[in-house]
């Protein structure tokens, strides 16, 4: 379980999301935002960018991941819950979260499957995505523990013999 942050650690994941979200936001813009001007609000520049009221529902959904991820992965508020199990309740709670958004701001037609299926696969190769760095992290950190261990270790032993 993660440890109570101070506020500028939380405020320092919220400012991480919103900065990743708003970089593949700018390139999905480049990419499709001609074709779906007329679609979705989030394309209403086109490929010039993201509109500026899309940028700041972008940062409320960020503060509400935060948010969750708070909820679901400390033991402030839930004592006793299996690491699987919280990780199901967040995404399922940051899926309502950004479909919440999505239907009241126009980001995704509500009559368009299509649309809301590609939401899901975005969001699940994010996911995907994320669990490989947090894995490949947190293998780094424990190798790098490993080391220091064995190095405490060595130097008792000097200092022993």
């Amino acid at each position: 379980m993660e440890e109570r942050g101070t506020v500028f650690d939380y405020l320092a994941q919220v400012l991480i999301i919103f900065g990743f979200a708003m970089l593949m936001l700018n390139v999905f813009c480049i990419l499709f935002g001609d074709s779906a001007r007329e679609v979705s609000t989030m394309y209403a520049l086109g490929g010039d960018g993201v509109p500026t009221e899309v940028a700041f529902q972008f940062l409320a959904v960020s503060f509400f991941v935060v948010g969750a991820r708070f909820l679901f992965f400390t033991d402030w508020l839930i004592k006793e819950m299996a690491i699987w199990l919280r990780t199901v309740c967040m995404l399922s709670t940051v899926i309502v979260i950004i479909a919440i958004f999505a239907t009241l701001f126009g980001w995704i037609p509500k009559n368009m499957w299509q649309a809301w299926a590609m939401f899901l696969v975005c969001f699940g190769v994010s996911f995907v995505g994320s669990c490989f760095v947090m894995t490949v992290k947190e293998k780094v950190e424990n190798k790098r523990m490993e080391e220091a261990l064995r190095r405490l270790k060595e130097g008792e032993e000097k200092q022993d013999g």
